[in-house]
Parts: C-alpha cells; sequence; structure tokens
C-alpha cells in the first residue's frame, strides 16, 4: 500500500527534525520525507493521501512494558484487544512481560505469541523470556533457544530472585552472549508492602514498602554488573534515591539503562485518597519528591525510556479493598498523551516527551531488535514506516468505558482525576500498513 502524507508538522527526536513536509510511503518503508512536487506525486501514485495540516507526524511509539494477559490470563485481556489498544495510542512496538501462565520460559510459547501477534497485524512485539523457569528464581532458563525464539531479553517481571548467587551466575552467563537482563528493583524482603511507606500510608494503616526496598536491590545489582560486565535495564524506578544512585552509576560507565512508568511520573501517594483500588498499583506510589526527582531524571536522560506499565485488571479483580485489589493499570491508550503532558508541565517539551517513548526505548532494545535497530522509533528515508499521526491541540478526558483495552481500570480516569491529557491520535501505521485509524 502507498500512502502520502502531506503537509504535517514532522518530528523526529532522534535527528532533530522538526519541520512541515511530506512523508510518502510504500513497500512498508518511507521513501521520502520533504516537499513532494506533483511529478513525484504523480510517478508515486499513492494509493492514499492524508492532508495532515494542524497534525504532528512522529515515529510510531515504543512502549517497554506492557502485559497482554495471553497465554493464560484471558479474563484480564486478549492479545487482540490489547494490541488494538496500543495502536489506538500509537503504539507501534511493544515489549510484552513473561509472566504470563504459562511463564513466557520455552520457546514454543514464545514463537506462538509472536505468530498470533504477526497474524493480528496491529503492533510489532518483542517478548522478554523468564530468566529463571517459572519465574521461581531458581534455575536458570535456556536463554539462547529463547533468543532465537524472538526474545529480545530477560526478565523477572515482579518476581524476585531471592539467591543473590543465581542472580550473579544469570549476569554472568548474559554477559557472555552479551544478552540484556531487565530488573525491577525491589528486595524481596522489604517490598511487599502495598502501598509507599509514609505519611500516607501510616494514616490509612497500610502496610510500607520503604525506599530501601528499592535502594538496597540496585546496590546489588550495580555490584554484580562489576563483576560480571552484563547489561541491565531497569524497570520501572520509583524514588528519588534510587534515581541518585542510577545517577552515579551511568557516570561510573556501568551498562545500566532505566525507565519509568506513567503512574509514578505523573501520580504521588496522596492521589491514593479515601482507599482509591485504582491507585493500586507496583511499584507503590511515592511522595512528592520523587515524582519530581523521576521528572527531572527522564528530562535529563538518566532516565531512557518512559513506559505505560499496562497491566490489565478485571472488575473482579480491581473492585476489592485497597490491600486486596490486583495492583496494576491499563496504559497503552494514554501513553502519548501523558508523555506530552509531562512534556508540557515540567516543560522538557514537545521534543524531548517524544524521545521518551520513541528513539529512548529503541536505544535501550539496542541490536535485540536486529534489522528494524537502525530506524525503529526513528522517521528517516529507508527506514520502516511505523508512524504515529496525532492532533497536539486535542485534548480528551479518559472515559474507561471507551478505552479499547479489556481492562477498564486507570488512576487517569477524568471522574477521578481530572486530568484532560493533550494530543489525540488520529492515525497509525505498522510498516506502512493501517492500523487505527480515527480521523
Amino acid at each position: 500500500m502507498k500512502i502520502l502524507i502531506t503537509q504535517g508538522r514532522v518530528i523526529d527526536p532522534a535527528s532533530g527534525r522538526d519541520e512541515r513536509a511530506d512523508v510518502a510511503i510504500a513497500g512498508g518503508r518511507i521513501v521520502r520525507i520533504g516537499p513532494v512536487s506533483a511529478d513525484f506525486a504523480a510517478e508515486f501514485a499513492p494509493d492514499r493521501v492524508l492532508d495532515a495540516r494542524g497534525l504532528i507526524v512522529a515515529p510510531g511509539l515504543v512502549d517497554l512494558a506492557a502485559r497482554l494477559r495471553e497465554p493464560g490470563q484471558e479474563h484480564g485481556g486478549m492479545l487482540e484487544s490489547e494490541l488494538a489498544a496500543a495502536a489506538a495510542g500509537g503504539v507501534t512496538s511493544l515489549v510484552c512481560l513473561p509472566d504470563t501462565d504459562p511463564t513466557l520460559d520455552e520457546p514454543g510459547l514464545v514463537e506462538m505469541l509472536k505468530f498470533r501477534a504477526r497474524k493480528l497485524s496491529r503492533c510489532r512485539l518483542f517478548p522478554l523470556g523468564a530468566l529463571t523457569r517459572g519465574l521461581a528464581g531458581e534455575v536458570l532458563t535456556e536463554m539462547a533457544e529463547l533468543t532465537e525464539a524472538g526474545c529480545v531479553g530477560f526478565s523477572q517481571a515482579d518476581a524476585p530472585v531471592r539467591d543473590t548467587q543465581v542472580l550473579a551466575r544469570a549476569l554472568q552467563y548474559a554477559a557472555t552472549f552479551g544478552y540484556t537482563v531487565w530488573l525491577r528493583p525491589n528486595d524481596p524482603w522489604l517490598g511487599g508492602g502495598v502501598a509507599a511507606s509514609g505519611a500516607v500510608a501510616t494514616r490509612l494503616g497500610l502496610s510500607g514498602v520503604p525506599v530501601s526496598a528499592e535502594t538496597i536491590a540496585l546496590h546489588t545489582v550495580f555490584e554484580l554488573v562489576r563483576a560480571s560486565g552484563a547489561r541491565v535495564h531497569l524497570c520501572r524506578l520509583s524514588s528519588a534515591a534510587g534515581v541518585e544512585l542510577l545517577r552515579a552509576a551511568r557516570a561510573e560507565g556501568l551498562p545500566v539503562t532505566a525507565d519509568v512508568s506513567i503512574n509514578s511520573l505523573h501520580l504521588t501517594d496522596m492521589d491514593i485518597g479515601y482507599f482509591n483500588p485504582a491507585m493500586r498499583l507496583v511499584p507503590p506510589l511515592r511522595q512528592q519528591r520523587d515524582r519530581d526527582a523521576l521528572r527531572a531524571a527522564l528530562a535529563d536522560g538518566t532516565i531512557d525510556a518512559l513506559v505505560s506499565d499496562h497491566t490489565p485488571v478485571d472488575a473482579d479483580a480491581k473492585t476489592l479493598p485497597f490491600a486486596e485489589a490486583e495492583p496494576g493499570a491499563t496504559g497503552l491508550e494514554l501513553l502519548l498523551g501523558l508523555a506530552l503532558k509531562w512534556g508540557q508541565d515540567s516543560g522538557a517539551g514537545l521534543r524531548r516527551a517524544l524521545a521518551a517513548v520513541t528513539c529512548g526505548p529503541v536505544a535501550v532494545l539496542g541490536g535485540a531488535l536486529g534489522s528494524l535497530s537502525a530506524s525503529a522509533g526513528r522517521l528517516v528515508e529507508g527506514g520502516v514506516g511505523d508512524v504515529c499521526v496525532f492532533d497536539p491541540d486535542a485534548r480528551w478526558a479518559v472515559e474507561p468505558a471507551a478505552l479499547r483495552s479489556q481492562g477498564k481500570h486507570t488512576p487517569f480516569a477524568f471522574e477521578t482525576s481530572g486530568f484532560e491529557l493533550p494530543g489525540r491520535v488520529r492515525l497509525t501505521l505498522v510498516a506502512g500498513q493501517v492500523a487505527h485509524e480515527a480521523l
């Protein structure tokens, strides 16, 4: 299919491009960016022409943290519904976590998941393989076989590796073969509470998760990285103290990257209110000083990427007392709007906001993307035709019932948060094919 997008504001954060231009796409690739002459248009003979005046043409978003609930947890979401949600949010590539049922610790499961995603043609899917069998933290998986099946890294999701020797061996093995290990820093002995330790948790009588649960885990990870040389991606940092440790590690030259969730970037423990289960999240919402530190770290590049932390939860599991409710929230359709809102509120600006959800995540994935590494998260001639076209002036209120995700629970629902989000996705292209349209 040949598509010609005309007169849009083309923004590519990776190259610094920000100009009014036309974009021609054919054969799944971008063949021209810039003014398109009448002769070129006649020769190109597009199947479709989109007038993008007043709209921004950006690279397709890349999300590093999404749970799709298949296989085994279809009550929370299904691959079809969650990939449709991704496309509606302008997400063209996403990384899914391995904590499915069964876990993604066998090549056959990974191949099946990737095959299903290709058939749906909504979004590119990059699975993380389980670091240990069954995420039990005891026996390492066959990382080489899982990589051949399509895994871009290895993770425990939120399951801990209690035995430090097992984690050390995992990092040594990963370093030998150039694999990346994705870890959420959380000490299992300290991190079992349901809210961040502090005045709010104490007042509400909720079990707390101290900042030390994150910092102790970070110290352990950094020591093991020094010893092994393994590349580690830190998932969903949540504290100011954690940011400072990360900043020091990066200054030292350790091969570590990090991301932060849309929840931690915008919310604090005060938003729990009167035991609102929509605010039951992992990691827990912390204090304003932590949120401010996370915002600053994302702005200056200490944190590489902003993620949706998409975790669809069904009504039965969410509408319970706060401490008993299943943690998680839908986020794929909100990623762009919350990135833009952060860019506006923090002064980081539009280009940095888009970088946090495009080229930033791609830099984390690196060579794991294979042939897509050079052009994913970018708009370049000859590059992949993954494009998000959105209206920067449109503002919209999050109405859970209107979300395409099977999970309808979000802390950003307008009726509870009062948030109006900027930026409405009008068109999402994956390999030059229309995955979502709302023109």
